[in-house]
């Protein structure tokens, strides 16, 4: 979603502005979170043991792995960064992890703009509410409500070079390809 004007992405409020493609969470996202955040328990990290000793017969990723992944769920539906927008994230007014996502699950997230505000001119924060669905679940992995802030970035101007500055530059870039051209030639000589 373009963030053009306030009064554009106002008139996306309620609607859903994205719905992500299904991305599949296996052992090794799971074992990478666990070394990240050194949260090393079992359910997630030991797939023999969870198999034995737990419900799921599988080990479980972590639930702030699954809140994790609204980032890239979010750029692959909504949008990717740019250089127009700064985008921060602000914070989480409601979590809440429903249903686990086991290892080999396959998550999807929608995002439904629930708010915009401008903040400040040329800064707008977004509030989306976001279900982490599993496939081929009864109930989502988890819903979240999410603030994110859009900074309008100032386009700066690059100076060009002068017409001399720019003849001088083409003419560097000659003398170092004969240089180099003579450095190739002498090693064939030798």
């Amino acid at each position: 979603m373009p963030l053009p004007s306030l009064d554009a992405v106002r008139d996306q409020i309620g609607r859903e502005i994205g719905l992500s493609g299904w991305m599949t969470v296996d052992q090794r996202h799971i074992d990478l979170f666990a070394a990240a955040t050194e949260d090393h328990y079992w359910i997630h990290t030991d797939p023999v043991r969870a198999a034995r000793e737990t419900p799921f017969k599988t080990t479980i990723a972590h639930g702030f792995l699954s809140l994790s992944l609204l980032v890239p769920l979010y750029y692959r539906s909504v949008r990717e960064p740019s250089d127009d927008w700064l985008a921060l994230n602000y914070g989480l007014d409601k979590v809440r992890f429903i249903a686990p996502v086991k290892c080999g699950d396959r998550v999807r997230a929608r995002f439904v703009l629930a708010n915009v505000e401008e903040k400040v001119a040329g800064q707008l924060m977004l509030l989306l509410d976001c279900t982490v669905e599993i496939e081929g679940g009864d109930k989502p992995a988890l819903i979240a409500a999410w603030r994110n802030i859009y900074i309008r970035q100032e386009k700066k101007r690059v100076p060009g070079l002068s017409p001399a500055g720019e003849k001088a530059a083409v003419e560097r870039k000659a003398r170092r390809a004969e240089a180099l051209r003579k450095n190739l030639r002498r090693r064939k000589d030798v």
